[in-house]
């Protein structure tokens, strides 16, 4: 896991669960976005609900603009 924490540190500084946190790193569709939040607080930052260009998305992570 980035910034040197394992799942399991992850997940007991956020108050996770471990199942959740693994889910979250393996790309899990289907996520409670509360929860996610919750991870993201770690790093400063938060998501909203919205539409997802996938496209543009996978553009982004490919370097592409």
């Amino acid at each position: 896991m980035k910034d040197g924490l394992t799942q399991e540190e992850f997940a007991l500084r956020s108050g996770l669960g471990l199942r959740f946190v693994r889910d979250l790193e393996q790309g899990k569709e289907t996520v409670r976005l509360d929860k996610v939040n919750q991870a993201l607080r770690m790093f400063g930052m938060e998501t909203v609900p919205g539409e997802i260009d996938r496209e543009d998305l996978l553009k982004k992570s490919d370097g592409a603009d």
